[in-house]
């Protein structure tokens, strides 16, 4: 059976010439393909983004599917609709849906605390010693980490020595928490006896015809894959996630995340309640902006759209009807996807670029006639309104004696769960996170080494045993410390 790109795209066609000239937005009014063609490319030109996949629903079908730009800027490689792009955190609202297939099996209840499907105290487990202090996580549920209440910051890795913590009661308000889902993945995988990839493979993408998806990259999308590209048009390449994340490693194409979103829309493998259930507001959102996840500050502006969050999926009303939406953010990847449940009508944005998100509210202003999105509380900044980009560091690349390198190479742990390798490539070095895609580092000193992509550079204290004993990574404007471990 064919499940390609293409013969979804035959369907597609079918389904806008059935439903009458052109495509059909939120107001009635309709759009032409010319008219999609030429505000799509005019704003990828003024936005610098690399490649963007689009895809339109109309009455509950795709109507609309189209690819634009490059996947592979050097080579000048088309983006198409089958080209594996990051999904980044569309990994989320993927994993919730079947979190709740699980939940119409009665496998996990949603108000049942986390704790009790667990074989062993919460914090006996690599990552959560820190809250053992903390009775805290025993309120903990699939319910409250599914609508992002559950305390966590966004990540780990954003913690004070990278230590988990519960800042607010668990249920009390709503703070985007990546760390949640993957506590929650944690839960599924000890309830289940199975990786995550493997239930994702079983449930989701086998029966909704997602043939080139997966939790992890797979050697058969080295045929058709996008490189990411940062704000400054450099490639980040792609990711080859080795290692299955609940919270943002799915890889995935526009083909394939229609048919998801289809398949959601029709409430396909659930019960009717169940898939009810996911788009009903859980906890009402009152936060200025979705990041920093754990500012106080908080607003009224976004009462008239009633945002709130449901289970996976972010939620608000409008006079046509309530709307599910879900982004997708990483660097060199902005992704968003927003259905309209009543006029079933809907629309995924992905991109390759990270300069993305600054095209969204245009986009679905004039495709959808969609003037309800959150913009300022989502962060999607117009690009005529960001300013100017910084200037980029400037780096020289130093000859220096390689067997100098040798008293680098080895391994350095962060914390406990983060290791960076470390290895020569001839006149320079690269640097490996735990199982991630190496990364090449450049040497503009003889202790010192830059990446030209993305901007991190690092430094080796040496000992006085003639072998480096740290290594400070700057990143992101900040200094971390790494002890040699072998």
């Amino acid at each position: 059976m064919k499940t390609t790109a293409a013969v979804l795209f035959m369907a597609v066609a079918g389904a806008t010439a059935a439903g009458g000239p052109g495509i059909k937005r939120l107001d009635g009014t309709r759009l032409d393909v010319a008219e999609v063609d030429a505000t799509v490319t005019r704003l990828m030109g003024a936005a610098e983004v690399t490649g963007l996949a689009l895809a339109i629903f109309n009455d509950g079908r795709p109507v609309y599917m189209k690819a634009y730009g490059v996947r592979d800027k050097e080579k000048q490689l088309p983006l198409t609709p089958d080209s594996v792009m990051t999904a980044a955190s569309f990994s989320k609202s993927t994993f919730a849906y079947m979190v709740m297939q699980l939940v119409d099996e009665g496998v996990i209840k949603l108000d049942t605390p986390v704790q009790q499907y667990l074989p062993r105290p919460l914090p006996e487990y690599e990552g959560y010693e820190s809250l053992a202090g903390d009775v805290h996580y025993k309120q903990l549920t699939p319910r409250i980490l599914l609508d992002h209440s559950s305390g966590f910051a966004n990540l780990r890795a954003l913690e004070p020595e990278r230590k988990i913590a519960i800042h607010f009661e668990p249920g009390s308000r709503y703070a985007y928490s990546g760390q949640g889902i993957q506590l929650l993945q944690l839960v599924v995988e000890e309830v289940t006896k199975k990786p995550v990839e493997d239930l994702m493979r079983e449930r989701i993408f086998q029966p909704f015809g997602m043939t080139r998806t997966s939790m992890v990259w797979q050697e058969r999308f080295e045929s058709d894959f996008a490189n990411g590209y940062d704000e400054y048009g450099r490639s980040l390449g792609p990711q080859r996630r080795r290692t299955a994340s609940a919270a943002g490693s799915m890889q995935t194409t526009l083909a394939d995340f229609t048919r998801f979103m289809q398949a959601v829309a029709a409430g396909k493998r659930l019960r009717g309640r169940t898939r009810a259930l996911m788009t009903t507001p859980q906890i009402q959102i009152a936060s200025k902006h979705q990041f920093p996840t754990l500012s106080p500050e908080t607003t009224d502006e976004n009462k008239g759209i009633r945002l709130s969050y449901g289970l996976g999926w972010g939620l608000y009303a409008t006079p046509y009807g309530d709307a599910f939406f879900k982004e997708g953010h990483d660097e060199g990847w902005r992704n968003y996807t927003v259905y309209f449940s009543k006029p079933r009508v809907g629309i995924i944005i992905m991109t390759n670029s990270s300069n993305g998100e600054g095209i969204f509210k245009e986009l679905l202003e004039t495709l959808l006639k969609n003037p309800f999105t959150p913009i300022e509380w989502e962060g999607f900044t117009p690009y005529d309104r960001l300013p100017p980009r910084p200037p980029l560091a400037t780096h020289r690349v130093v000859s220096v004696d390689p067997a100098r390198f040798e008293v680098y190479l080895g391994r350095y742990r962060f914390s406990a769960d983060i290791v960076l390798s470390v290895r020569r490539q001839g006149d320079h070095l690269s640097v490996q996170e735990n199982d991630e895609p190496a990364q090449d580092v450049y040497p503009e000193s003889e202790r010192r080494f830059f990446s030209r992509v993305p901007d991190d550079v690092l430094t080796f204290e040496v000992g006085v045993s003639g072998r480096a004993e740290r290594m400070i990574l700057h990143t992101g404007g900040r200094d971390f410390t790494g002890n040699r471990i072998d």
